[in-house]
């Protein structure tokens, strides 16, 4: 909005064609979101309170977690308001990327919300059945792969990082595959969400890693010099993505170990969501896995404990997702969460590696 109302002034106010730079405008995208997230942050946590709107803990849940019961959830409404606003701000609003990422974040956001809701209605860890769930996350997820691939200028290829000439074209089979990635994506993150401020920072991490990526994917000469998909338009997904390092850094705040406020499914479904869109869109798919590799694992524990039980009635965890486990095993919840925001910087720094491995 700033950039369209102020960015034609330019020619009579010199000083606004800093709004023409995307750095610029990322940079004040992060900041704006983050002083929304401080502002909404006290009042929603105590507008939850007075509604009663707390966290039901299911009791088969390590014990620890039972003392958290009733503490405020869906802040990730708060999230969702940060990201959303900024990027209305401060983003060039003709680019069709920036309202497909969005679209997807409100969708999944949407579909969170509802199950959210139907949990504290009914005091109870169950919300939404899980085929409801999934149904909701793939017509959103269906919705953007279509626009995707009907846009002219999107490229349907798939890159691989350490193979620069690895590009095979998926056409209309790009369409299940954005999916995939987008509500795999959603659900990982969601899985990752137990310990307070464990997905948070994370996603944090990777949005920060995939604001480069949107920057140099949208910058034709670096994209070139780096041999990595060039996408046009795709720098202005750097804005959006400045906007969920801010919004998760102000959400972090009130989140942080011992957690004042929970984002529930409607924040981890909503930032898992755009992450996965902005990767597909990047072209960068095949890189988050490794970025959000705490995500992967934590979903595939939960696949392969799923899976071990109901084969061979074994468990291979104590208990799924794998931070549980560790719990289980003694550790204190900090050093589990810190533990796994270093790893997080481990794989983003792996991750950002690859532009130069080709």
């Amino acid at each position: 909005m700033l950039y369209h109302l102020l960015y034609p002034l330019h020619d009579q106010f010199s000083a606004l064609y800093v709004f023409r730079f995307i750095t610029f405008r990322t940079i004040y995208a992060t900041i704006t979101a983050l002083i929304i997230a401080f502002m909404i942050g006290p009042w929603l946590i105590n507008k939850l309170s007075a509604l009663q709107i707390g966290q039901s803990i299911r009791k088969v849940g390590p014990e620890s977690h039972f003392k958290k019961e009733g503490t405020p959830t869906m802040g990730g409404t708060m999230i969702l308001l940060a990201i959303v606003l900024p990027t209305l701000l401060w983003a060039d609003l003709s680019n069709l990327y920036v309202w497909v990422t969005l679209l997807v974040t409100v969708g999944f956001g949407a579909v969170g919300f509802v199950d959210d809701y139907r949990k504290v209605r009914r005091k109870s860890s169950d919300g939404l059945s899980a085929r409801q769930k999934m149904l909701g996350l793939l017509f959103v997820s269906w919705t953007a792969g279509v626009i995707l691939y009907l846009y002219p200028p999107f490229s349907t290829t798939l890159a691989f990082p350490f193979f620069k000439g690895l590009r095979p074209e998926l056409g209309l089979f790009y369409i299940p595959f954005a999916m995939l990635v987008i509500v795999g994506s959603g659900n990982a993150v969601n899985l990752t969400d137990g310990l307070d401020g464990l997905a948070i920072g994370p996603m944090i991490i990777a949005s920060a890693s995939y604001l480069l990526f949107a920057y140099l994917a949208g910058n034709a000469r670096l994209s070139e010099y780096l041999q990595i998909s060039s996408v046009q338009g795709a720098g202005e997904l750097a804005v959006l993505c400045g906007a969920m390092v801010g919004a998760g850094l102000g959400f972090l705040w009130f989140n942080t170990y011992p957690a004042q406020v929970f984002m529930g499914d409607v924040g981890s479904l909503s930032l898992g969501g755009a992450l996965g869109t902005i990767a597909v869109i990047t072209k960068q798919e095949i890189v988050l896995v490794i970025v959000g590799g705490i995500f992967v694992v934590e979903a595939l524990s939960v696949i392969a404990q799923v899976t071990s039980f109901r084969l061979y009635g074994k468990r291979i965890f104590r208990m799924a997702p794998l931070h549980h486990h560790f719990e289980l095993k003694g550790w204190p919840e900090p050093k589990i969460i810190v533990r796994f925001w270093i790893i997080s910087i481990i794989l983003a720094l792996i991750g950002l590696s690859t532009l130069k491995l080709r």
